[in-house]
């Protein structure tokens, strides 16, 4: 059972790969003196572009973990963007909490499980 992993450095790959089974690291936007919607929005364009390297997309997203910096104040906006974004009737399983962030200016990541397609 070989494991394919992309986007690989010292400490992390952005995307690994085991048999139909796709795992993305945390993603975050580019651009982080960007408000929630837009950063959610980056968010969502690179997980969707990581998605089709390794032969996926967002339709066959299993669950995702939504971390934002302040669920309070960011939770509304962040759906909003997803609702959007995530098609009917493909909704993944899917957690979204409230975590400090390891760049000041990280208001929303994103970590993915997906299925490729058939």
């Amino acid at each position: 059972m070989a494991i394919q992993r992309l986007h690989t450095d010292r400490r992390m790959s952005q995307v690994v790969i085991h048999r139909d089974t796709i795992y993305l690291s945390g993603q975050v936007a580019e651009n982080l003196e960007a408000g929630v919607e837009q950063q959610t929005s980056e968010t969502l364009q690179e997980i969707e572009k990581l998605l089709a390297e390794a032969g996926s997309d967002k339709r066959h997203i299993l669950s995702v973990t939504i971390y934002l910096k302040d669920i309070e104040r960011d939770f509304a906006g962040m759906n909003a963007v997803w609702d959007r974004w995530l098609p009917e009737g493909v909704a993944p399983a899917r957690a979204t909490v409230e975590a400090g962030m390891c760049e000041h200016d990280i208001l929303v990541e994103m970590s993915v499980t997906a299925v490729k397609r058939e």
